[in-house]
């Protein structure tokens, strides 16, 4: 069903039931929910936007409709075809008249002059946002100065494409001029819209053009010149506005004479001058483990960060060696890294280290004077969403990780280690030595002292019934450490 143009003076028929609303989207759904709610069909209505039409009052009835009809209607509304409005309300009769399944029938008249309007639609938008030149113009009484576009859009899409707008250029106060309408924006609140303007409210250049042409020049392939395809994606209706354009005719015309000049070019010319080819990551890291002190931690470190033993280092950011004296007393391992020690490359920085740092202080041991590390250097997890949850790691990747605690128990040769959780216990002790069983006790391994306790992520997890007992235990294990310390 068509209804004829708006602007041939062709009035109602005497059975059609005239319709007056705002002329936009949410002005016709308000309309169209009564004319629905009323039962009034497509043919029986005359749909006349009105921009001095009093707000319809709206029904509380509410039908729901596709959401792929409104992602049509949104953009469709935008079409300067006058039928737009009739078409989107018999779409929508049908949709909730037993043709649920309307939106796929590409071969609709209907579906399809739809789908073509909302096409139509949205290219202009691209094309809006394609083409859009702003110009700083001094504003009285405002120290910083507006910055002003001016287009010429083939349908009413200045509000539908003002929010991009806003959201990309939020830091400037901006105006987009139009014929049918202009958009505003203050750097903060929302954009408010004032009546269409001629083409000379808006400026034809301002300092920065002369910059922007010296640079397009300068970047302007002539080897690429493919003119159907520039003037199918920007079309000359546009050049107008573009300052780069009026640059074109005169680049092309030389385009030939610039590609033989540079075919022509000795090979010696065409060589690249930002210097010699950085070296490849890896290629850094073997020079510094060559350049490292052979027996060191720093040189294990380097060789660690390219460990790919097991499948960890895939997902993980990087290796987590870990850290302090290379001479310290005292050697605390813990199970893995967490979220936070993977991004920043440094073993125990999150809420367990954190909880570590505050306990090993109570007890009177300094951090900075003890090396910490974990029994697995590479986090392993499991993403739910964006969140990366902690996974435990199995025994085939602790196996996997072991000769790097081997070599830094061998080289730091601390006096005492403190194992936390299951996992570092598991490493040093064997897979049957138990945490509850042997928590608070010293054993020896190698003929060093060995102390084993509970992990502060485990404390971070219990309920508050349990947690200051825990931690009072916690603290007392570390005071035990403190003393052999002392001794």
């Amino acid at each position: 069903m068509d209804q004829p143009s708006l602007f041939d003076h062709t009035p109602p028929a005497a059975d059609q039931r005239l319709v007056t609303f705002h002329p936009d989207l949410a002005g016709w759904q308000a309309a169209a929910r009564q004319q629905l709610a009323a039962g009034w069909p497509p043919e029986s209505l005359w749909w006349t936007p009105q921009p001095t039409a009093p707000a319809s009052a709206d029904t509380d009835q509410t039908t729901p409709v596709p959401r792929r009809f409104m992602e049509l209607a949104r953009p469709a509304s935008c079409h300067r075809a006058s039928d737009r409005w009739a078409l989107l309300y018999a779409v929508l009769w049908r949709l909730t008249h037993g043709e649920r399944h309307l939106l796929q029938l590409a071969g609709d008249p209907q579906t399809a002059r739809l789908h073509t309007y909302a096409k139509a639609v949205r290219r202009d938008v691209h094309k809006m946002k394609a083409f859009v030149r702003f110009r700083e113009v001094a504003e009285p009484g405002h120290d910083e100065p507006r910055y002003v576009a001016w287009f010429e859009p083939d349908h009413h899409i200045v509000a539908y494409a003002s929010g991009f707008f806003r959201r990309r250029f939020a830091n400037m106060r901006g105006s987009i001029l139009t014929p049918d309408r202009c958009a505003h924006w203050d750097g903060h609140g929302e954009v408010w819209f004032t009546p269409g303007t001629i083409r000379s409210a808006a400026p034809d250049a301002d300092e920065m053009e002369t910059a922007w042409q010296t640079y397009y020049r300068h970047i302007f392939n002539p080897a690429r010149v493919k003119l159907a395809a520039m003037r199918a994606e920007m079309p000359q209706k546009y050049w107008k506005n573009l300052p780069e354009a009026r640059l074109i005719p005169e680049l092309v015309r030389q385009a030939d004479r610039q590609v033989a000049t540079m075919t022509g070019a000795p090979r010696a010319e065409q060589a690249p001058r930002c210097g010699p080819r950085p070296p490849t990551p890896d290629a850094a890291r073997h020079r510094a483990i060559e350049a490292a002190p052979a027996d060191s931690l720093a040189r294990l470190s380097l060789q660690a960060a390219g460990c790919r033993d097991c499948a960890l280092a895939g997902p993980a950011t990087r290796t987590v060696f870990g850290e302090g004296p290379s001479d310290a007393r005292l050697m605390i391992v813990g199970e893995q890294p967490g979220d936070r020690e993977d991004l920043a490359g440094r073993p125990f920085v999150g809420p367990a280290g954190q909880l570590l740092d505050r306990v090993l202080a109570e007890a009177g041991i300094d951090r900075s004077g003890t090396y910490v590390t974990n029994a697995v250097k590479h986090f392993k997890y499991r993403p739910v969403g964006k969140t990366r949850l902690h996974a435990r790691p199995d025994a085939a990747e602790i196996r996997a990780c072991w000769p790097w605690l081997d070599a830094e128990i061998r080289l730091v040769d601390p006096e005492f280690i403190v194992c936390l959780g299951a996992t570092a216990t598991g490493a040093l002790l064997g897979g049957k030595a138990g945490v509850h069983q042997n928590r608070g006790r010293w054993l020896t391994r190698a003929g060093r002292q060995v102390l084993v306790t509970v992990h502060p992520a485990w404390l971070l997890r219990l309920p508050d019934s349990h947690a200051a007992r825990e931690r009072a235990a916690f603290a007392a294990d570390l005071s035990r450490v403190a003393n052999a310390l002392a001794a």
